[in-house]
C-alpha cells in the first residue's frame, strides 16, 4: 500500500532534480525523516539517493518490510551498513562528484562519518534546495492541510465548554488534547530547527503566557519543568485573565497552526483593545498578501500598525524575548519557508502556506493574539483554520 501516490512522488523528486542539475550537484543523499517522507512516502530508517538526473534509490535498515509497502518508490532495498552507501551508489552508474547532504540538520559526526566515507566526493549543503522545494505545496498537500484545518476546528469548537474557574492549565490541556487525539491528531509535532520541540501546541493563561521561554516563538509558558520550560503549568485559570490556546492540527503528517483568546467573565479594556489591533494587523497583512508580494514588507507593516496602535513594545514579545518574525511557513514541520520576518526578503507565490500570528505581550498580564493558516493561491488567500477569530468571553 503506498499511501504517498506515485505521481505525486515523481514531481517533488523532479523539482529536486531540477534544482540540483542547476546548482552543480550530481547527486543528494537524504536521511532526516521528515525529507525522507517527503520524497519517499516513507520514514523508515533509511537514506535516500537521488541522483540529478536519474532513477532514485532507497535503502532501508529498519523497517526494509514497512518502507516497501508505504513507498511508492521502485527501487527500495535493504541496508546492511550504511559503510556501503558508497559502493551501492556507484554501482548505479558514475559515483557523485558533487553530493548533496541537509546540513541544517545532520549531526556533526554524521556529517564527519560521511565526508570520510565519501572521501573522493565534495559534500554541499542542500538544504536550502529542499526548503525550496516543499514551500510551494502540490494540490494534494493543500488537501491535507484543509483537512487538518477542518479537524482541528471541531477540537476548538468543544473548548468553550472545558473552561471553567479553578481549573488547571495542564487539566484543560489534558482535556482538549483527549479530544483531538480520539479524532486521530498525531501530537508530535516535526520541528526543523536543532533543538526545537513542540507537543500538540501552548496552552497559557494571564501572568504564565508572558514568562519567556526557550520556544522561538511569542509565548512561552511556565511549563511543568525545566527540562521542558514551555506551555501548560500547574497554575490555575482564574477569571478575568486571557487564557491563550496555541494549538495546532496535525491529520495525515500536515501541521495547521492556530491561536485563540478565551477568558472566564471579563478581560480588561487594555487587553480586549490589544487583542482588537491584532484582528486588524491580521486583515491588512491577508489583504496584502498576493503573488510577489515581499514577506519582509509584511513583517514591517504589521510592526508599523503596532507602533501607531501604541502598541508596539508589546508586540510580538516584549524587551529582549522579542521575536523577529509574524509569520512562518507550515506543512510537514511547524517552521517552514516562508518566514515574514525582518530583513528576510521572499518573494510569495501561489501554493505557500504559512501561519500568521500577530500577538501582544504584556509581562505580568499575560498574552492576547491571534494566529491562523493560510494557502496562498491562483485566486486569491484560502483561510484554513476556520474557527470565529473573535476573543470569547464565558
Amino acid at each position: 500500500m503506498s499511501l504517498i501516490p506515485k505521481r505525486e512522488i515523481e514531481s517533488r523528486i523532479s523539482r529536486l532534480q531540477s534544482l540540483l542539475g542547476e546548482n552543480g550537484v550530481d547527486g543528494a543523499l537524504i536521511v532526516q525523516a521528515v525529507d525522507l517522507f517527503y520524497f519517499s512516502g516513507t520514514a523508515q530508517n533509511g537514506c535516500l539517493y537521488l541522483p540529478a538526473s536519474g532513477n532514485p534509490v532507497l535503502w532501508v535498515k529498519k523497517s526494509f518490510a514497512r518502507a516497501r509497502d508505504e513507498s511508492a518508490l521502485e527501487n527500495v532495498f535493504p541496508l546492511s551498513s550504511v559503510k556501503k552507501l558508497p559502493e551501492l551508489i556507484a554501482s548505479g552508474g558514475r559515483a557523485p562528484l558533487v553530493m548533496g547532504l541537509e546540513m541544517d540538520v545532520l549531526p556533526a559526526n554524521t556529517y564527519l562519518f560521511y565526508a570520510k566515507m565519501f572521501s573522493g566526493t565534495e559534500l554541499v549543503d542542500i538544504s536550502g534546495l529542499i526548503k525550496k522545494v516543499r514551500q510551494i505545496k502540490s494540490g494534494y498537500e493543500m488537501e491535507h492541510l484543509r483537512v487538518s484545518g477542518r479537524k482541528m476546528t471541531e477540537v476548538y469548537d468543544e473548548i468553550p465548554g472545558l473552561i471553567r474557574p479553578g481549573i488547571t492549565e495542564v487539566a484543560l490541556a489534558a482535556k482538549i488534547e483527549e479530544r483531538a487525539r480520539k479524532a486521530g491528531h498525531i501530537g508530535y509535532m516535526n520541528m526543523r530547527a536543532f533543538g526545537s520541540a513542540i507537543f500538540f501546541g501552548q496552552l497559557m493563561s494571564g501572568w504564565a503566557a508572558a514568562v519567556p521561554s526557550c520556544f522561538d516563538g511569542v509565548g512561552g509558558g511556565q511549563g511543568l519543568h525545566p527540562v521542558f520550560p514551555q506551555g501548560c503549568s500547574f497554575k490555575t485559570i482564574e477569571t478575568g485573565e486571557p487564557i491563550m490556546v496555541d494549538y495546532a492540527g496535525l491529520w495525515g503528517g500536515y501541521i495547521t497552526d492556530r491561536s485563540r483568546i478565551y477568558a472566564i467573565d471579563y478581560l480588561s479594556d487594555k487587553l480586549i483593545r490589544a487583542f482588537d489591533v491584532s484582528l486588524k494587523i491580521q486583515d491588512e497583512v491577508i489583504r496584502r498578501v498576493e503573488p510577489g508580494a515581499n514577506g519582509s514588507d509584511l513583517f514591517e507593516l504589521a510592526f508599523k500598525m503596532a507602533d501607531k496602535a501604541g502598541l508596539g513594545d508589546y508586540f510580538m514579545g516584549h524587551g529582549s524575548d522579542r521575536v523577529k518574525f509574524v509569520g512562518h511557513g507550515v506543512g510537514l514541520e511547524l517552521d517552514e519557508f516562508p518566514i515574514l520576518a525582518k530583513g528576510v526578503d521572499v518573494k510569495l507565490e501561489p501554493g505557500m502556506v504559512f501561519a500568521l500570528e500577530p500577538k501582544f505581550v504584556f509581562p505580568g498580564e499575560g498574552l492576547v493574539g491571534i494566529e491562523n493558516t493560510f494557502i496562498l493561491t491562483e485566486k486569491g488567500v484560502e483561510k484554513v483554520t476556520a474557527s470565529p477569530d473573535e476573543l470569547v468571553i464565558l
